[in-house]
C-alpha cells in the first residue's frame, strides 16, 4: 500500500503550489483598500476649462475618513503636452469636513488647458486635522481624473 504516501506528498506538493500562486497573485494586484477605503481621500481633476488666458481647473474632494480637515495645501505641477513642466502651484484645499465632498476651483494662468497633458500630485505642503499637523496625508491621498488628462502622484 504505497499509494497512501504518495497520495499524502502529491497533497501536501498541491497546497504548497496553491499557496504561492495566491502569494503571487496577491503581490502583483495593486492594493486598492486605502484609496478605496474608509480612510481615504480622492481627488478628482474634474474639469479643465479655458477663461481668457486661463485655465480653470475644478478638482472634486471626496473625504472618505472621519477626520476634518482644517488645512490642505497640495503642491501641484502641471506638464505640457510634451511632457516638459509648465507651471506649478500651491492650492489650498481646506477646510474638508469628514465623510463629505467638496469642489475647489483654481485658475492656472497663461496655460491653455489644451496646453496641459498631466497634473502630478507633488507633495501635501500642509496637511492638518483638528488635533494638529498630520504626517500621513500624502498616503491618504488617491488621485482621480475625468479631465482628459492624468492626474498623478
Amino acid at each position: 500500500m504505497r499509494t497512501a504516501p504518495v497520495l499524502a506528498r502529491s497533497s501536501r506538493i498541491l497546497r504548497g503550489v496553491f499557496s504561492l500562486l495566491l502569494v503571487a497573485l496577491w503581490a502583483i494586484v495593486p492594493n486598492t483598500a486605502l484609496a478605496e477605503g474608509t480612510d481615504s481621500l480622492t481627488i478628482q481633476l474634474n474639469k479643465l476649462e479655458t477663461e481668457g488666458d486661463t485655465c480653470r481647473a475644478y478638482i472634486v474632494l471626496e473625504n472618505r475618513s472621519d477626520l476634518s480637515f482644517e488645512a490642505l495645501r497640495l503642491d501641484l505641477v502641471m506638464f505640457d503636452v510634451d511632457g516638459v513642466i509648465a507651471r506649478r502651484l500651491a492650492v489650498d484645499a481646506a477646510p474638508l469636513a469628514a465623510g463629505r465632498t467638496s469642489v475647489r476651483v483654481f485658475g492656472i494662468s497663461n496655460l491653455a488647458c489644451d496646453n496641459i497633458g498631466r497634473v502630478l500630485l507633488n507633495d501635501v505642503l500642509n496637511c492638518a486635522d483638528a488635533t494638529g499637523e498630520r504626517a500621513d496625508c500624502m498616503d491618504r491621498i488617491a488621485p482621480d481624473s475625468i479631465a482628459g488628462v492624468p492626474f498623478i502622484k
